[in-house]
């Protein structure tokens, strides 16, 4: 009988959501706290986002669309990806 090989992909290394969110954030010139208030959530939970301790809901996710310009699913994807692979 014949091995079945499969291929699969893992990453050497993940990171979370939060590292783009604050490069995008930095990169703009916004504050955590310009963010949080822009989107209508405490400052806190934005922190927690960044730290990757606190998971990308839907109701974030189309919040950073509008906030930061980025589609949604761009964020759907980081989070998929790090909280499978990490």
């Amino acid at each position: 009988m014949e091995k079945v090989r499969t291929n699969e992909y893992w990453p050497v290394y993940v990171f979370p959501p939060g590292d783009t969110i604050l490069e995008t954030i930095e990169a703009i010139g916004m504050t955590r706290d310009q963010l949080a208030h822009r989107m209508g959530v405490p400052e806190d939970h934005i922190n927690e986002v960044i730290k990757g301790k606190a998971v990308l809901t839907e109701d974030i996710v189309l919040k950073l669309e509008v906030v930061l310009g980025i589609d949604a699913s761009f964020w759907r994807n980081l989070e998929h990806m790090y909280r499978r692979y990490s």
